[in-house]
């Protein structure tokens, strides 16, 4: 499972770093950084449920 997310929606409210701070964070321009790559495992059904969290939909699933 990789991440994807739509800019023109994602506001960075932070509610992925929340849920998944390992694979999500805000760089210093308030900007939402993805980690790159595959999710772990150990991770998968935080990034679930920080996709499901999503006030504006903006994350998505790929693969």
């Amino acid at each position: 499972m990789e991440i994807g997310v739509d800019r023109s929606l994602c506001e960075a409210n932070a509610v992925c770093v929340g849920f998944a701070p390992e694979i999500f964070d805000l760089d210093d321009e308030e900007e939402l950084v993805i980690r790159p790559g595959a999710v772990p495992e150990d991770e998968v059904e935080r990034v679930s449920d920080a996709i499901k969290g999503c006030p504006k939909n903006a994350l998505f699933s790929i693969g």
